[in-house]
């Protein structure tokens, strides 16, 4: 029984010492994947792992944040106060990710505290509490259906944004090729002579 107990106690303690090290993010793109988690705060440290939370309420199972697990806690609260005093996005996409410290509720792997003791039981319709079961079961419903709308807008700003930044790219890259070319075929050099302008390099 004490081995037993022993063990849970250790068990929660390596948990809670990942906690530290763990940041909580959201509000970035769903179009952002595990991979460009990774990548994108790996430069800020060691990244142990990225577990992205989806939102199964939605048709899409959308992403509604990620934990990322550092190296340690110091470079956890680095990567904190980095993204709070700077702007930080993630595929050209328009909103700045948020971070936080990561609370023991937000795994799913999280391990039976040897401490708490929980309790539940169905509430019927003739309880007390089940009037305000569901209200607040209703209020839920509400708080998903407004933020699936908020999403959806998101998502079509996001492609209107990454649609004007691909014009442009490609109007500035057709100006630089016109360019080039007036170059590559003397035209430039002439109209200096013309103009009697000056265009090298000394």
């Amino acid at each position: 029984m004490g081995t037993s107990s022993e063990t849970f106690k250790k068990e929660y303690a390596d948990f809670e010492a990942k906690v530290k090290r763990t940041v909580f993010v959201d509000n970035f793109s769903p179009q952002v994947t595990k991979e460009v988690l990774k990548t994108a705060f790996g430069q800020f440290g060691t990244v142990l792992s990225v577990e992205v939370i989806t939102n199964y309420f939605e048709e899409n199972n959308n992403a509604v944040g990620a934990l990322v697990e550092m190296e340690n806690a110091k470079q956890a609260k680095g990567v904190i106060e980095d993204i709070r005093n700077h702007p930080f996005m993630m595929s050209g996409m328009p909103r700045p990710v948020r971070g936080q410290e990561a609370k023991p509720e937000m795994f799913d792997d999280r391990p039976r505290d040897p401490i708490r003791k929980i309790d539940f039981k169905w509430v019927e319709p003739e309880d007390e509490d089940f009037e305000v079961a569901q209200k607040m079961k209703d209020l839920v419903k509400w708080h998903a259906a407004e933020a699936s709308l908020l999403l959806k807008f998101q998502m079509e700003e996001e492609e209107k944004l990454t649609k004007q930044q691909s014009e442009m790219l490609n109007a500035n890259y057709k100006k630089y090729e016109s360019i080039e070319n007036i170059m590559q075929e003397g035209a430039l050099n002439r109209l200096a002579r013309h103009y009697k302008v000056n265009v090298s390099d000394d």
